[in-house]
């Protein structure tokens, strides 16, 4: 018995020991995982991010040497005696008493004054058109207090003759504005001021996209009037700061998807929201803030709200308390697009000053005369002469050479266009105006006006003197 059991055991051992030296099983080989199909354009907000695409074209141009003039740069400077180099479409170069090439047109602008293109940073031609009836109010898409899924370029009407008289006034380029009924009211669309069967074929190529924002007594009048909120500035706070949130939340979702197909794995995409696009845009930072707003405590607690989720305010629009924070402004690197003489329309307009945009200057800070109107635009200069004089009234001492600066460069840099305009130096797009004197004068003209180096309008000269077909009206008695 006991011989067997040792047997038993022995034999226990031995398989023990097999199992132990036996090769191990092979696991079964498993079938790669399924690539993600690519979504279809239209389905992903990276693909899809320009749809709208500009088809602008320079207006045809040759070689011109502008001789002679007193000439406003926008860095800043007057150059008496100034020659103006135009070769291509761009600046070529710019000195006193230049010669003029060879070949090039010899403009005689001896006794004149030259600037560069007019910039308004604040235009709602094209969405509220002329003429002003309720078949061309297409600037507030009042029906929800948040809505940056809407564009202002699929509003803008190429025909609306406020671009021509705009063109007269020297206004070369225009940021088109969505209305401030909302709190968040959509993208604007920056525009090159030229005759256009199309508003593709005005816009400003690679020119970033803006979001139109408000502050104030607009958003809570219009929604509260309808018992909807928001109804108080602490509900338009309110609203923003849902919106940023729902914003953030929507590309931390885009973003745990592609890092899966990255990866390899199975992942469902976000379904893609078109007002969120806009919104996750400005969090990128490729879409530029346009903020009306016109107390400076509300200024403050938007740049707070900017901070709380990691946007920065490109502009604050009309702005009439901005001087009660010039420093802050400043200190922000936020922009103030204002008048001189716009006050009193409502409460929040009542503490303005004629002297803002100067006094935001004298700080530091970049100041800005816009419109907001078709017909101021037509007379930007004259609206930054009068901040100039209240400005010097006040006791500042600043050049005019400096403060056609609020009607060039700073708007440029405000829409994200300076290194292409807004300067007449060498490299840049050649829009250039030529003006019968002094543009700070009450009496001054526009002679020329020249976008990308082209003649876009000249007072002498009917052919170039563009009309839009509404002007110029229609034959027959037509149908209604």
């Amino acid at each position: 018995m006991r011989m067997w059991k040792t047997a038993v055991a022995l034999a226990a051992i031995a398989a023990l020991a097999g199992c132990a030296t036996a090769p191990p099983a092979k696991p079964e080989a498993k079938a790669p995982a399924a690539k993600p199909k690519p979504l279809a354009k239209g389905l992903d907000p990276d693909k899809a991010a320009n749809p709208f695409p500009s088809t602008y074209r320079p207006l045809p141009s040759g070689n011109t040497a502008i001789v002679g003039a007193s000439a406003f740069t926008g860095t800043g400077d007057l150059v008496e005696n100034a020659t103006v180099l135009i070769k291509a479409g761009k600046v070529e170069a710019l000195g006193a008493g230049l010669a003029a090439p060879a070949g090039y047109e010899v403009v005689d602008a001896h006794g004149k004054w030259v600037t560069p293109g007019l910039i308004d940073a604040h235009s709602h031609l094209g969405v509220y058109a002329s003429p002003s009836v309720a078949a061309h109010s297409d600037g507030n898409e009042m029906t929800d207090p948040v809505t940056p899924q809407v564009w202002a370029e699929h509003s803008v009407w190429p025909q609306d003759p406020g671009f021509n008289s705009a063109r007269i006034g020297g206004v070369t380029t225009l940021l088109v504005l969505p209305g401030s009924g909302n709190l968040i009211g959509g993208r604007g669309v920056t525009l090159r001021n030229v005759p256009a069967r199309t508003v593709q074929d005005m816009k400003f190529p690679d020119a970033p996209y803006t979001l139109k924002m408000a502050c104030g007594e607009n958003p809570k009048r219009v929604y509260g009037s309808k018992g909807r909120a928001p109804s108080t500035r602490m509900g338009n706070v309110a609203g923003y700061r849902a919106a940023w949130i729902n914003a953030a939340d929507y590309a931390r979702k885009w973003d745990d998807y592609r890092a899966k197909v990255d990866k390899g794995e199975k992942a469902d995409p976000p379904k893609r929201d078109l007002a969120l696009d806009t919104l996750v845009g400005v969090l990128k930072g490729e879409i530029l803030v346009e903020n009306h707003c016109y107390r400076a405590d509300e200024m403050a607690q938007m740049i707070d709200i900017s901070k709380e989720f990691g946007y920065h305010v490109t502009a604050f629009h009309h702005a009439v308390e901005a001087y009660k924070i010039a420093d802050v402004l400043a200190a922000n690197d936020i922009c103030v697009a204002t008048w001189a003489n716009w006050w009193g329309v409502k409460l929040e307009m009542y503490d303005a000053v004629e002297a803002n945009a100067a006094l935001v200057d004298a700080a530091g800070g970049c100041a800005i005369i816009k419109s907001d109107d078709p017909d101021l635009i037509q007379r930007l200069n004259q609206e930054a002469a009068a901040a100039l004089a209240a400005g010097r009234a006040a006791g500042l001492n600043i050049s005019e050479a400096h403060a056609i600066r609020w009607i060039t460069a700073n708007p440029a840099k405000a829409l994200g266009i300076l290194k292409e305009t807004g300067t007449l130096e060498p490299g840049k797009r050649a829009d250039v105006v030529i003006w019968d004197r002094d543009p700070f004068s009450v009496y001054a003209r526009t002679e020329r006006v020249y976008v990308d180096g082209a003649v876009a309008y000249d007072r002498r000269d009917p052919t170039r003197q563009p009309k839009s077909d509404f002007d110029l009206g229609q034959p027959g008695e037509g149908g209604r």
